[in-house]
């Protein structure tokens, strides 16, 4: 057996091993869970209401946080400026905290002895226990995840074709959107599904800031706590299943206007 054959069976063999090291434990919940307990766990509307807020909450925190994102991950990828680097660990600091001592940090920002939470409590509006406050708990777990992948994007794209635009006559905010914006599109949509799967998948901050309304991980929690591995395991099934699903739509739909961004920078063009 030559070298090249060798080292591709290792490859295959090495890549067999991750890929069931992921897929063991989710068939082993599959099989272990009854079809009539799977299905009553779905007619639990106390599980409905908490995937449902979950995926709500986490799909709008992603959303609405993109707006500022998205600009501020353009201005990482293009300028050069004094203190750039501690920037940079600013923004990666969430992922390496303890998921615990986010929801600490998080809490003294958001009640009502603290900045924003003051603000909030002023027109009528406890953040804690609130599903503002959970989406706020997502985003700062998760935002991360986008404004590094829409930055990478950013830096990948030539500035000469930004520049080209403005010479032809094209304002910044028209470059952004018909030059820039089409081309890093596909990493902001990455970037976007690993802060949405990122904030949905959250426990540690949320069960702080606010352990009612439950999310699905603080009802599997809870489920586990109480009752036993045999009572959670249909919940978690069901919320694997529905995200999965949610997943998949994300990424067919930004495939699509992937291609529909191209069309209109190829026709601009």
């Amino acid at each position: 057996m030559d070298t090249r054959s060798t080292f591709h069976w290792i490859i295959l063999i090495l890549s067999s091993l991750v890929l069931l090291f992921i897929l063991a434990p989710l068939i082993g919940m599959v099989l272990d869970t009854s079809p009539s307990e799977f299905f009553q766990t779905v007619k639990d509307e106390e599980v409905q209401d908490s995937v449902w807020l979950t995926l709500s909450v986490a799909f709008m925190a992603t959303l609405i946080f993109s707006f500022m994102a998205i600009p501020f991950a353009w201005l990482m990828a293009r300028y050069n400026f004094p203190g750039k680097s501690i920037v940079q660990g600013l923004v990666d600091l969430p992922v390496v905290l303890p998921h615990s001592a986010a929801g600490i940090a998080l809490l003294g920002f958001i009640s009502r002895e603290g900045l924003i939470g003051k603000a909030a409590d002023a027109i009528g509006l406890n953040l804690v226990g609130n599903p503002v406050g959970i989406a706020m708990a997502m985003a700062f777990v998760s935002l991360s995840f986008l404004i590094n992948a829409a930055r990478d994007g950013f830096a990948a794209v030539p500035e000469r074709l930004e520049k080209a635009a403005m010479n032809l006559g094209a304002s910044p905010v028209r470059m952004f959107f018909t030059v820039s914006l089409p081309l890093t599109w596909r990493n902001i949509a990455s970037g976007f599904i690993m802060m949405f799967a990122r904030g949905m998948s959250e426990f540690g901050a949320i069960v702080i800031i606010a352990y009612h309304p439950m999310t699905a991980p603080v009802l599997i929690y809870e489920r586990f706590n109480q009752f036993g591995i045999s009572y959670a395991r249909p919940a978690s099934l069901f919320f694997i299943l529905v995200a999965l699903v949610i997943f998949i739509i994300i990424r067919i739909f930004s495939n699509q206007a992937s291609r529909s961004l191209k069309k209109v920078t190829l026709n601009n063009g």
